[in-house]
């Protein structure tokens, strides 16, 4: 019998998961969107594209820009004590509303 698999999108299939509406291309707007340095984001990662997809733990959490790297972006994240820097791409996160 075969192990569990411990793959990187692993218990994500309600997490990553898209309604019917939201499907298909999304838009330009949202790739070329430039994000500056110590801007807020939040980390909303879109289940259809899988370059520069950070891993499911992060996913609704908000973050800082650090700075840009290629075309991704390098995010300073909080988990629990630690600050993560993840390196995502703009398709997998969007600008924070602050209030």
């Amino acid at each position: 019998m075969a192990g569990k698999s411990k793959g990187y999108r692993r218990k994500t299939r309600a997490l990553l998961r898209k309604k019917p509406r939201n499907r298909g291309k999304i838009g330009l707007s949202k790739i070329l969107y430039e994000y500056k340095p110590g801007q807020k984001v939040v980390v909303k990662i879109n289940p259809s594209i899988h370059k520069g997809m950070p891993h499911r733990r992060f996913h609704g959490r908000i973050g800082v820009v650090a700075n840009k790297r290629g075309r991704a972006y390098v995010v300073d994240v909080t988990q629990g004590k630690a600050i993560k820097e993840i390196i995502v791409r703009p398709e997998h996160i969007e600008p924070h509303a602050e209030a």
